[in-house]
């Protein structure tokens, strides 16, 4: 049995050579230029420059082909991929001629793959309803979850409580961004509105009866170690706190969130969090294991050895 990755963009998985091979007129030194960044709202420029690539299905197509392909190499069998359906329809693009697309390739990959449809926090929740409605049409289709990205400081988790909620009664599971760039508040904010799963989450280091709070509710953080360094939620790895809350009982999963534009895999997050933080590789497969019990595809169950690739 392989890994298994839960907090992983479809959008930041485009590598240069797939962006080429949609847009062939790219150069290298162009696609380096428009995605380099040195905080977080210039990550998010960089990672819109990249959706803005995508103009067709055929492109997202390609995009997903390409990310399975990467995902089989990895040695990951079932993944999670988010897709940032609020930017599609921002675009004025179909999104169901697009997710048609994603999901045609999907039956085709060898790993197992569900969606979580994103919607863009700071354009508010009359902008995220068709988002929602959308997931919860195509749950028979593959979609497992609902969320939220984008700046969490301009879109506050509370505005979406009533689609949350919703969406949990119409079959959805839930996540939520918070904590990453601004508070522990983000964080119980994100856990009242229902979310099961908190997309990074490194800010609840700040606040003891948080952290009390995620483990005696088996709430896990999508933890993302090199995307919290690259956009600057962190001044540096020795500040990160991942193995600190994994100490503290929280359910920790490691990611590599947009592994294109953060230059990572899931496997280097692995070799990461034993190099920096001292991670054994008992505890590594405990995260591993985190990754599989926590997916919102109930059937999957094991863990996965890294010393040994074998099921534990």
């Amino acid at each position: 049995m392989g890994l298994a990755e839960l907090h992983l963009h479809l959008e930041g998985s485009i590598l240069p050579e797939t962006l080429r091979e949609i847009e062939p007129s790219l150069t290298l030194e162009e696609i380096a230029r428009e995605t380099s960044y040195a905080d977080f709202e210039g990550f998010i420029r960089a990672y819109v420059w990249v959706n803005r690539k995508l103009r067709s299905p055929r492109d997202y197509a390609i995009a997903a082909r390409r990310m399975f392909e990467y995902l089989e190499g990895q040695g990951i069998d079932y993944a999670e991929v988010t897709v940032s359906a609020g930017v599609v329809l921002w675009k004025k693009q179909d999104l169901a001629a697009v997710f048609d697309a994603l999901a045609r390739e999907a039956a085709r990959a060898k790993p197992q793959i569900r969606w979580i449809l994103d919607a863009t926090r700071q354009w508010g929740a009359e902008a995220a309803k068709p988002v929602f409605d959308f997931a919860a049409e195509r749950i028979n289709e593959g979609v497992v979850a609902i969320g939220i990205g984008g700046f969490e400081a301009e879109g506050p988790a509370l505005w979406f409580r009533d689609l949350y909620a919703e969406a949990r009664d119409r079959g959805l599971r839930l996540t939520c961004h918070a904590g990453e760039t601004t508070n522990a508040r983000s964080v119980w904010d994100a856990i009242e509105i229902g979310a099961e799963r908190i997309g990074h989450g490194i800010r609840a280091i700040e606040d003891p009866k948080l952290i009390e709070y995620l483990r005696d509710h088996s709430i896990p953080l999508e933890v993302c170690i090199s995307s919290n360094l690259r956009t600057g939620a962190v001044a540096s790895l020795k500040e990160h706190p991942v193995k600190k809350l994994f100490d503290a009982g929280v359910p920790v999963i490691l990611n590599s969130d947009d592994p294109a534009l953060f230059e990572c895999t899931l496997k280097s997050e692995f070799a990461l969090a034993e190099r920096e933080f001292g991670f054994t590789h008992e505890q590594l497969a405990t995260v591993a294991e985190n990754a599989r019990r926590y997916a919102f595809a109930t059937s999957l169950c094991g863990g996965f050895d890294l010393r040994t690739s074998q099921v534990i």
